[in-house]
């Protein structure tokens, strides 16, 4: 008989395989990703919109656990990967939230009396960057924010989009150029 400490121990894959005969052991999934996750799509789309997002990505996930490689045993990238297809499907909310953050100066999430930045190694959004930020291409946003606000290192961003890390790599290093250029032509007078 496994006892509740052995389960909350287990790696990700371990639990992922468990819950293909024990459906219930993936709330641990759940309780152990969930929180970062929803901090991730809120700062991508805000609060309004994360709830639904987090909870459609555990649903995609737990309907394809059987498909996971439990061979890796940190399903972050994978989980952040759902996620990231989920935001795509919603990149109309996405661009609106920038464009209300450049209109007002407000975070949506602030102005609903949430906190959104809450870390003080996260990047902290104001308006020049997110004008930056609606700038960039989609796969090169989604690849500077997996690296910048959910801090996956740039292989879990290649597991994440199902791309090469070559391709990660050059798409941060365009995505950081751009943003670099689009701050420093909000500088000039």
């Amino acid at each position: 008989m496994t006892t509740t400490r052995e389960v909350v121990a287990a790696d990700d894959a371990t639990l992922i395989g468990r819950s293909l005969h024990e459906p219930e052991i993936f709330a641990v999934l759940f309780d152990r990703h969930a929180p970062l996750l929803h901090r991730y799509v809120t700062r991508r789309l805000g609060p309004g919109e994360a709830e639904d997002v987090v909870a459609d990505t555990f649903l995609a996930a737990f309907q394809s656990r059987g498909a996971y490689d439990r061979g890796r045993p940190d399903a972050r990238p994978w989980l952040y990967g759902i996620a990231s297809n989920m935001i795509g499907r919603r990149r109309r909310a996405e661009t609106g939230l920038y464009r209300a953050y450049l209109r007002s100066g407000v975070h949506p999430g602030e102005i609903a009396g949430a906190r959104v930045e809450d870390g003080v190694n996260t990047l902290a959004v104001n308006r020049p960057l997110a004008r930056a930020l609606l700038r960039l291409k989609r796969a090169d946003r989604d690849v500077l924010l997996l690296v910048a606000w959910a801090g996956l290192t740039y292989q879990e961003v290649a597991d994440a989009l199902a791309i090469p890390p070559g391709t990660v790599a050059s798409r941060l290093n365009r995505a950081r150029a751009q943003i670099r250029q689009s701050l420093g032509e909000g500088e000039r007078p």
